[in-house]
């Protein structure tokens, strides 16, 4: 089949919730995919950050062939010698005390909005029913009913009202505006250490750590949404260690498979993920032994190779290269890491004639709010292999 006959098929039978580039890609190894028509691309997105470890890597999908062969699946019924295999490691990894295995990223911020709540109830001592859960303007957490309840995007809610009760929405990056938000029934503070679908924005210096230290004083906890950011993608292990903050809970997910099945965390204080207890939160697929057997490997990948170290090093040298490129469309190139938007000008019209522009000369990134193109590449890409994508970069942002 051709690439129209496999878009036709697509538009006809799937649901229209996304607007992709028209490539059709079947194969995938490192940080190169192709086409259905043999055509080579460079991947610059890596599914929004799942891939960090880059496509099909050989130790991830050996873990995953493995551990196939042998159980797959119990549900958390039975127990299985994978699973506290992994949560010891995700814990000894993240220097926290316990962890809750789920599936999707959005399952990893319902369970942590869970745990928040029945805190606030249990420990704090909020009047049942009447927890209030701080966010921040421009968020990403999920696509769930409840998630979509605090989103500040009316894209994301027009048509599935109504709405989730007991959120509060504040201004990203301004810890007065926490502050002043919090009160005796505030139980957490949720927060995403950059924005990545807002446009990969990097709050000011010491937000985070200003932050932390309201939280402490408040009684409130603070739950840092690293979905996105988090395992080496920011150039840190977590985008919160740029600060040395540590907060109450992560949710994780995307990178913890190395792409290659749903697998997401929520890691944390005892104090907080204990306050589950049997029946109370549940998942068939979270935590199976296929999962946490991927998921370890996929860990140690980003240990042993040191993907956090390679993406602080490489992603500073293709941040230097973009904001040298003199282009009448860029307003800024912003991110950590091989975390990277570059925004464009308001006046020229939106991102996406750029990604279309990028996907005819063999990469492949994506528009995010209209005006940024953000690239992310798997971290295991190299020096030689960003001076290839920096050449056709520089020729789209500097083309007539």
């Amino acid at each position: 089949m051709k690439t129209q006959e496999y878009i036709a098929l697509e538009d006809r039978y799937n649901a229209h919730n996304y607007h992709p580039l028209d490539v059709v890609l079947t194969r995938g190894e490192g940080v190169w995919v192709w086409d259905v028509e043999g055509n080579k691309y460079m991947d610059c997105l890596s599914a929004y950050s799942a891939l960090n470890q880059g496509h099909n890597h050989p130790r991830v999908r050996q873990a995953l062939l493995e551990q196939s062969q042998k159980l797959s699946l119990t549900s958390r019924a039975f127990r299985n010698d994978q699973t506290p295999l992994f949560a010891q490691e995700l814990c000894e990894l993240t220097g926290q005390e316990m962890m809750l295995p789920m599936n999707s990223g959005a399952e990893a911020v319902e369970t942590a909005m869970k745990a928040a709540r029945r805190w606030g109830y249990q420990v704090k001592g909020i009047p049942e029913n009447q927890a209030e859960i701080i966010v921040c303007k421009g968020n990403f957490h999920g696509r769930t009913i409840t998630i979509i309840s605090f989103t500040s995007e009316p894209a994301y809610q027009e048509g599935f009202g109504p709405f989730t009760p007991g959120y509060k929405l504040i201004p990203y990056g301004d810890p007065e505006a926490l502050e002043a938000a919090i009160t005796p029934n505030t139980a957490a503070f949720m927060v995403e250490p950059i924005q990545g679908e807002a446009g990969v924005v990097v709050p000011p210096e010491g937000y985070m750590r200003r932050v932390r230290e309201i939280c402490d004083r408040h009684n409130v906890l603070l739950i840092a949404d690293e979905i996105q950011t988090g395992l080496g993608r920011t150039g840190q292990l977590f985008a919160c260690d740029w600060e040395d903050v540590k907060p109450d809970l992560y949710t994780i997910g995307k990178a913890l498979s190395a792409g290659f099945m749903p697998i997401s965390a929520v890691v944390g204080k005892r104090e907080v993920l204990g306050v589950f207890t049997p029946g109370s939160h549940g998942s068939t697929f979270g935590g199976s032994p296929l999962a946490s057997a991927v998921a370890r490997a996929a860990l140690r990948v980003i240990v042993e190779e040191k993907l956090p170290e390679r993406s602080r090093e490489l992603g500073a040298y293709f941040q230097e290269q973009l904001r040298a490129i003199d282009s009448p469309y860029v307003k800024e190139v912003r991110g950590k890491g091989l975390f990277i938007g570059v925004v464009l000008k308001p006046e020229v019209g939106g991102a996406r004639p750029f990604c279309e522009k990028l996907q005819s000369l063999g990469i492949l990134a994506k528009e995010t709010h209209r005006d940024v193109i953000r690239f992310a590449p798997p971290l295991i890409i190299t020096k030689e292999e960003l001076d290839w994508a920096l050449e056709r970069i520089r020729q789209v942002l500097q083309s007539d």
